[in-house]
């Protein structure tokens, strides 16, 4: 059980509940900070004093006044006129870390809703009923609107949602689960919208993918090096002592570590060649940048995920209408992150070509191939991760400086980070497949240089991989051994 305080929700937390490992509910603590918000906003409800959100429209509506006996019809207008995304439904997983972290944020008690709608939220995940939320239509400020709002319809019984497959109307979506539609009152349809939980659920998702994938990167790395007879000789720790960033130095080490007792390694340990390519020698301090850029992002995100976004906030008593809700710190570390994955995937990709281009693959024959000429071996997989590499380029072009004036210009200055998201999404796929087949072509070359063998680790890696793509001496389709590699890397079992 994840115990909901706004304080101390975790990205591991929010992948579990994501993936229906775990299941939420709120702190006592969290129930009475909501408790004492909500009175605020209730006597301030009463009064006179025009209130953003509360007795006010929104946006560039926020000069109209709205009478005591519609403010319930304001909160439920707000959430219809706000559901108005397009496009491919969010992954359940998405949506259900959107939930919880709503849930969370609503838990501080800044917000003067009741607790009733936090717990709501708490009960759609437990009992598995998952908002159906179209991807696309948020600019990142006020928050991710669209989607938001297409979460809190189902809780007010209207919209879609899946219940295990099923994809039904909200209301009945409900039903099923026991639950009845909740009634919005004041404050309480801003306050289900407004925040960067879409961008972020899918932040933390792609960082824990990311996490994997770095660490799958310095054991496939590995592997190439040692099929490619390169020397370990640049992993040294007095060479990443002399410029210790942290995520160089850790790459650095599991490098050195992994290539440790190889018989490869020994074969050659006299010849000739003074250093290797970049692709090689350069990986700690690509790499590491790489696990730099991931620490960043996590930071910034722990500290978003218990974060009052909402917009008016309720402190001390008094009501603040500010700027919380605007996603410029997350959406840059998302955009950050597409670029330092796109790179991981492009030094990839020249790895493959090491071992596959005959110019360059140090005596391994042309292409992978047992019969070169005869059969194209492993020409057309480093195709596929050129074309992966290219299209990592394009989706690794930042979308926070374009911001696109909204709302009238009351909202003139946006973060777009929900498309920095969606980029990223794609840039994890795509580095996962470039991933998986740099690991099919090591796999390949370290068979060419048998009876030697590589070290006990990377022994014990080739066996995974063989696992999940069996050896093949002959051309074949090469489709679903990558399909079956990127499966397992996304499992995290190549580590």
């Amino acid at each position: 059980m994840v115990l909901l305080s706004g304080a101390s929700l975790t990205i591991a937390q929010v992948c579990a509940v994501a993936a229906g490992e775990e299941q939420a509910a709120l702190s006592p603590e969290a129930l009475e900070a909501m408790r004492r918000s909500r009175a605020v906003v209730e006597a301030m409800a009463a009064g006179e004093k025009p209130m953003y959100g509360v007795n006010t429209g929104v946006g560039l509506l926020a000069d109209q006044r709205i009478a005591p006996a519609e403010l319930a019809e304001l909160q439920r207008n707000i959430v219809r006129s706000h559901a108005c995304g397009v496009g491919e439904p969010l992954a359940d997983g998405v949506v259900r870390g959107m939930m919880l972290i709503r849930a969370n944020v609503l838990a501080k008690g800044l917000s003067g809703i009741r607790p009733l709608i936090a717990e709501r939220l708490c009960d759609l995940l437990n009992r598995g009923v998952t908002p159906v939320v179209p991807a696309r239509g948020s600019v990142g400020a006020s928050g991710d609107l669209a989607p938001l709002a297409h979460m809190a319809l189902v809780l007010i019984g209207e919209g879609e949602a899946l219940v295990g497959s099923e994809r039904l109307p909200g209301g009945e979506a409900l039903r099923r689960a026991g639950l009845e539609p909740v009634t919005l009152a004041a404050k309480e349809g801003v306050s289900l919208i407004n925040g960067t939980q879409a961008m972020l659920a899918i932040g933390c998702l792609e960082l824990g993918a990311a996490r994997i994938l770095i660490e799958t990167a310095d054991l496939v790395c590995a592997l190439t090096a040692d099929s490619l007879r390169s020397t370990p000789r640049a992993f040294d720790p007095r060479v990443h002592q002399a410029r210790p960033h942290p995520g160089q130095l850790a790459s650095a080490a599991n490098l050195l570590r992994y290539m440790e007792g190889s018989q490869i390694r020994e074969s050659h340990v006299n010849c000739p060649r003074v250093q290797d390519a970049y692709a090689i020698r350069c990986a700690p301090q690509v790499h590491g940048a790489v696990r730099d850029t991931l620490a960043e992002a996590a930071r910034v995100v722990s500290i978003e995920l218990n974060s009052a976004t909402d917009n008016p906030l309720v402190i001390d008593g008094e009501l603040f209408s500010a700027g919380n809700f605007h996603g410029q710190p997350v959406a840059f570390q998302l955009d950050y992150l597409a670029i330092a994955l796109a790179a991981l995937a492009g030094i990839s990709e020249r790895r493959i070509d090491r071992m596959v281009n005959p110019a360059l693959s140090e005596g391994l024959p042309p292409f992978l191939a047992q019969h070169p000429g005869l059969e194209s071996g492993y020409m057309m997989p480093q195709v596929t991760a050129a074309a992966l590499v290219a299209e990592n380029r394009v989706l690794a072009t930042p979308a926070t400086p374009g911001s696109i004036t909204t709302s009238g210009n009351k909202e003139d200055f946006v973060s777009m980070g929900m498309t920095s998201a969606l980029k990223l999404q794609q840039v994890v796929r795509n580095t996962r497949y470039v991933l998986a087949i740099e690991a099919l072509c090591a796999a390949r070359a370290l068979e060419f240089l048998r009876p030697l063998t590589t070290s006990p680790v990377l022994e014990a890696a080739y066996e995974r991989i063989r696992e999940a793509a069996p050896r093949t001496d002959a051309d074949s389709v090469f489709t679903p051994v990558i399909e079956a590699l990127a499966l397992a890397i996304a499992a995290g079992r190549l580590v």
